[in-house]
């Protein structure tokens, strides 16, 4: 082939290229919309850099933040992780061809918060509360929606002799409202429940006694904007508190449980309030709340570790999350190692996650933090990274 020929080649091949990235740039809205809410978080990132038509589809319309919203917790299952009180990241779980668990999973970006030394409460739709200062000193509060780079600084009054506080962020469908729970006590058997909604209250309200001190924290369950909790001294109860009607109630654990509450783990799973046993060597036990509220309706999922790495099988393993056809992501207590159960094949998968002592479900949103606060409210705005791997 000649000089000549091969020029004319490039620039044909080169002139198709471009006639494919306009085609494509100039799609009709809803298509463009439609493919848009389907992608990654790191693609979505990338595609804001590609033109201002595409920049302005996925900062300020809000139709692609619905659809988004709608599929983010299925396309793309999400964590929370946290390194120290310091360091938060994101990690978003990625089928890669025919072996999904064997790729390694880096931690991008770290979050850029607003202070140091930040405890991670929870997540609720993507907006994350995170807290500064502990026990009897001044707290405060961030809502914050780390994608954006937007938080929302609300600061608490110090109570006096405070001995202990444990802290939920819950959403109530039913109100549309997000709430901050606090249990806190000044005296080491009376404990009191106040709660602070997001957008809405200036301070605490005082809801009630708590049935029972709560020593470290709430537990991830929080099933349908209820928050649960175990009792402390016992196995066979379970608190809640409805983020809706603001009520305290009592539900009986499985039967027959031996081991003792503080050993015991409450998460949710497809929707599900579960009651998680990981203290055998040999064995994990989830109990599974089929029917809300119903005694009857537990039913015992029994797994056994013996397709777990041997080094670590004695371990705890803590349930994060459902995935991939019902499997279920478990992380290590207090380890790096993150495990994935296949209930099919009856066999455990490493997954190359380097972790933290935390993980929580986190469903990725581009809703504004404005959205949830007073139309008066300061909204402030930390650049977030946008590398995600």
């Amino acid at each position: 082939m000649d000089p000549g020929s091969s020029m004319i080649i490039k620039r044909d091949c080169k002139k198709r290229r471009i006639s494919h990235v306009t085609e494509i740039i100039n799609l009709p809205k809803d298509i463009m919309l439609e493919i848009l809410s389907r992608l990654s978080i790191k693609s979505i990132f990338c595609c804001k850099t590609v033109c201002k038509s595409w920049y302005s589809l996925i900062t300020y319309e809000p139709l692609f933040v619905d659809m988004y919203h709608k599929r983010s917790s299925s396309n793309f299952p999400s964590l929370l992780v946290s390194i120290n009180d310091t360091n938060h990241f994101f990690v978003e779980l990625k089928a890669i061809d025919s072996q999904p668990l064997e790729k390694t999973i880096a931690l991008n970006p770290k979050f850029h918060l607003p202070s140091s030394d930040m405890r991670l409460i929870g997540s609720c739709n993507g907006f994350v509360c995170f807290l500064k200062g502990g026990y009897d000193m001044v707290h405060t509060l961030y809502i914050s929606n780390p994608l954006l780079g937007e938080y929302y600084k609300v600061k608490m009054h110090k109570r006096e002799k405070i001995y202990s506080s444990a802290y939920a962020f819950c959403f109530s469908e039913a109100s549309r409202q997000y709430k901050v729970l606090r249990s806190a006590f000044e005296h080491p058997k009376v404990s009191e429940l106040e709660v602070y909604t997001v957008g809405v209250d200036k301070k605490w309200r005082y809801v009630g006694k708590a049935p029972k001190p709560l020593w470290k924290s709430f537990s991830n369950a929080n099933v349908n904007g209820i928050v649960h909790w175990m009792d402390p001294e016992k196995n066979d109860t379970i608190y809640s508190f409805n983020s809706w009607t603001e009520e305290v109630k009592s539900l009986l654990a499985p039967r027959g449980l031996i081991t003792p509450s503080y050993k015991l783990t409450l998460v949710e799973l497809r929707n599900c309030l579960c009651l998680c046993d990981s203290n055998d060597s040999e064995y994990i036990d989830i109990w599974w709340m089929k029917e809300y509220g119903i005694t009857e309706s537990w039913t015992k999922t029994h797994i056994l570790k013996d397709t777990i790495q041997p080094d670590f099988r004695s371990d705890r393993f803590i349930p994060i999350l459902t995935w991939k056809d019902g499997e279920i992501l478990m992380q290590r207590d207090g380890g790096m190692q993150v495990v994935s159960y296949n209930p099919k094949e009856e066999k455990f998968t490493k997954i190359r996650v380097y972790f933290g002592y935390e993980a929580t479900r986190y469903i990725p949103s581009f809703y504004s933090v404005k959205t949830i606060v007073e139309e008066s409210s300061q909204v402030s705005y930390i650049h977030p990274k946008i590398d995600i791997v």
